[in-house]
């Protein structure tokens, strides 16, 4: 008997954890949309792209309208720049990576790797039988590879002001060896309207002269002010 009114305690027992548990699940699923409502309107007041994106979706034809009536300058390069959204649209010019760049570059960084900055070894020990250029170094390059650097050569002429605002996205799929030329080619893949401006985010690929693989894709965010 005592087994019988211990394995109906412990029955009741598990009715209870159960019973308990339900109730908390309920409880939750009950409120994901007050949960997911907060957790968007804490995205949209931080200052990282989520909130960003969140603030274009958000706006309506009507939103644009009134941004545009602002600034025709941010009128004419919003229209100009979605006209050919995805399309290639720059493709610059040879620029040799030589060893005397990259020890230069290796000085500032401190990055004195034999990889890159000991050719003879490299002639011996490296699975490229030459010295190659930091992955950073290519990345450092964009700006002059993009021909962006230039106040006589704005790409963008009627903002006020372009600011680096960072990366979404690098990759360096192969190394470039002392003595390659590089050269970037760049669209433009996507606009985020915001208050005072337009942020640009353009994919930037990088090839090495005979080489089918790139040395570097990169998505670059620029924000423009008018």
């Amino acid at each position: 008997m005592d087994i019988v009114k211990s394995a109906r305690k412990s029955d009741d027992k598990d009715q209870s954890t159960r019973s308990d548990l339900f109730d908390k699940v309920e409880s939750t699923i009950r409120h994901f949309p007050e949960i997911i409502n907060k957790k968007i309107a804490y995205a949209r007041n931080m200052s990282f792209p989520l909130g960003q994106y969140l603030h274009f979706f958000d706006h309506t034809q009507q939103d644009k309208a009134a941004l545009f009536e602002q600034s025709d300058g941010l009128k004419a390069v919003y229209t100009r720049l979605s006209e050919k959204l995805g399309e290639e649209s720059y493709i610059g010019e040879w620029y040799t990576v030589d060893q005397e760049g990259i020890d230069r570059f290796a000085k500032v960084t401190g990055d004195q790797q034999w990889i890159h900055t000991d050719p003879e070894r490299a002639k011996t020990e490296s699975p490229f039988k030459t010295t190659i250029a930091h992955g950073f170094l290519t990345l450092a390059l964009i700006p002059l590879l993009t021909d962006s650097v230039s106040p006589e050569k704005s790409l963008y002429p009627e903002a006020k002001m372009v600011v680096n605002y960072g990366l979404n996205r690098v990759l360096f799929p192969f190394p470039v060896k002392a003595g390659k030329r590089i050269r970037a080619r760049t669209r433009v893949i996507k606009l985020i309207s915001m208050k005072r401006g337009l942020e640009v985010v353009r994919e930037v690929r990088i090839e090495i002269e005979n080489s089918t693989r790139p040395a570097c894709i990169a998505e670059t965010v620029l924000r423009l002010y008018f």
